[in-house]
């Protein structure tokens, strides 16, 4: 898993609510088993029409949020199946953070564990965001991780995050790395109790 320290960004707005797992990465997409690729099929329903020419008034579209890092959602975002399918076609798209009011549980659970950061913001601050991106797209936003800080524009946001989850993302383990580091401790303990 790639660390994640801090990041300095675009932004992309996506100000719909409700947002399920099956709006991230539709279904038809689901036949692969790795992680590449699966980017091309990121709101793949909303960013093209059936014959696959690009929707304009899709914020993906819009030249203005070409190459953004940080996407922002509205509330209840992946929510639906627990598909871990979503995150990995948010991480291929190139999108490192997501920032929203509301997360579903298994979506926010499956998408630290791959190494895409949710950062929750009180609708107030959220809706802030939307008006300063949409207002300003080439604004930058900085996402600092180990502050727990997003700051944007002369303003700070905090965000709370598991201690066990940050520690993983700041030094880039998995859930079996993580396990893995802990060997010599392990053993140390065995030996003294075994």
């Amino acid at each position: 898993m790639n660390k994640f320290v801090t990041l300095t960004a675009t932004a992309l707005p996506l100000r719909a609510e409700n947002v399920d797992t099956d709006q991230i990465i539709p279904a038809r997409y689901l036949t692969t088993v790795t992680r590449s690729g699966l980017g091309a099929g990121l709101f793949a329903d909303w960013r093209v029409t059936t014959d696959g020419a690009p929707r304009p008034e899709f914020p993906m579209n819009q030249p203005q949020y070409a190459g953004a890092q940080i996407l922002l959602a509205g509330r209840n975002f992946g929510c639906g199946s627990s598909r871990e399918h979503a995150p990995w076609a948010i991480l291929d798209a190139g999108l490192r953070v997501v920032v929203s009011s509301h997360f579903a549980d298994i979506f926010y659970n499956n998408s630290l564990k791959n190494g895409l950061l949710l950062v929750t913001l009180a609708p107030d601050e959220l809706g802030d965001l939307f008006d300063l991106v949409e207002s300003a797209p080439d604004t930058a936003l900085t996402v600092d991780l180990p502050a727990q800080s997003l700051h944007a524009a002369g303003r700070d946001y905090t965000f709370d995050i598991d201690p066990y989850r940050k520690l993983c993302l700041v030094e880039g383990l998995d859930d079996l790395s993580y396990l893995l580091r802990q060997a010599p401790a392990i053993r140390a303990f065995e030996t003294q109790h075994g």
